[in-house]
């Protein structure tokens, strides 16, 4: 029988063991253990460093170019659009800022900016895809035929581009008196709100707002993100179906938006995705930079001399801007000594 000495030195050996292999390992391999994660940790901080300011640098350079850039975009598009009428689209979550930024460099352009139409979240719900069909046939001018495969956002497009855009070159900066009856319904119905340009006074007489006068090419602001969800896809493609309907009623169309709309879900991955609506729509994916609302100048401008292309640099962007020389205003030529000058 095994007395308890027997299991006490059977303990203190293995005690003894451990205790012995903890000295010996730490003794042996302590040293080459912290060296090398000494050099790992170093190497890891030195390359963070190296990350965090090269990364400081590309925020300073972006700054300046943007700084740069806005600080010349009057010079960059003076005369792009002299002459030119637009309107203003905005996706329901384009934001803001973005979209007013748009707007004063298309007005910088030499465009008059005839109005805003806004739509809402209620447009592009799935669920309120019967709504929009219902209203679009209801209301739409007795001329208008819907081919067979349109979808409820494709006769909403063609109706209201037919109120808003025009490419009747001797129709713009007119009113449409249908229009008002269109306008009103997609109002009263919550999916569109509309803020007509106050035109300029004439002959001593204020402008009146709210008035909203045919334009020949449109700015559609897509959201500022891409959509998620299950019907990620079918609100995506209701704003590609409502720019391809505004360019088929215009001179042209540009849908703009930042390079998250490139993105799976995004309105800009949807239009670039689909080849008819590529071939006739532009797309920009940079106008949350002032070198991209300049792009969205000089994109329109092509839209207008019956061209089209994808730009920024995001997928499927052809080129950053289109090839398309800016106007360049006439120089007054100097005064000479035959002219008296």
């Amino acid at each position: 029988m095994i007395d308890f000495r027997y299991h006490l030195v059977s303990i203190v050996a293995i005690f003894l063991a451990l205790s012995v292999g903890i000295v010996l390992g730490t003794t042996l391999l302590e040293e080459p253990a912290i060296k090398t994660a000494e050099t790992l940790a170093d190497q890891l901080s030195k390359g963070n460093t190296e990350l965090r300011d090269q990364l400081d640098a590309l925020r300073k350079r972006e700054a300046g170019n943007d700084a740069f850039t806005a600080a010349r975009t009057p010079e960059l598009v003076r005369g792009a659009l002299a002459g030119k009428s637009v309107v203003i689209v905005e996706a329901p979550g384009a934001t803001a800022a973005v979209s007013e930024a748009v707007q004063q460099t298309v007005t910088a352009a030499g465009a008059t900016v005839t109005g805003k139409v806004t739509l809402t979240e209620k447009y592009v719900d799935a669920g309120q895809s019967g709504l929009v069909d219902r209203l679009a046939t209801a209301v739409k001018p007795a001329e208008l035929t819907f081919p067979a495969e349109d979808t409820p956002y494709d006769k909403a497009a063609a109706v209201l581009a037919g109120a808003i855009v025009t490419a009747d070159p001797t129709q713009t900066g007119k009113e449409n008196p249908a229009a008002a009856a269109v306008l009103d319904a997609f109002e009263r119905a919550g999916l569109i709100t509309v803020a007509g340009a106050a035109p300029a006074a004439q002959e001593g007489q204020a402008g009146q707002e709210g008035r909203l006068v045919m334009a020949g090419a449109a700015v559609l602001v897509a959201p500022a993100e891409a959509y998620t969800g299950e019907d990620a896809a079918a609100q995506a493609e209701a704003i590609v179906s409502t720019a391809l309907g505004l360019d088929e009623g215009s001179q042209g169309s540009v849908l703009a938006g930042a390079q998250a709309v490139t993105a799976t879900g995004g309105a800009i991955a949807a239009l670039r995705e689909n080849s008819a609506a590529a071939e006739r729509v532009s797309s920009v994916d940079t106008v949350d930079m002032p070198a991209g609302r300049v792009v969205v100048v000089y994109s329109l401008r092509e839209q207008l001399s019956g061209g089209a292309g994808q730009y920024g640099v995001g997928p499927g962007a052809a080129a950053f801007e289109p090839a398309v020389a800016p106007v360049t205003p006439p120089v007054s030529p100097s005064p000479t000594a035959d002219s008296g000058g």
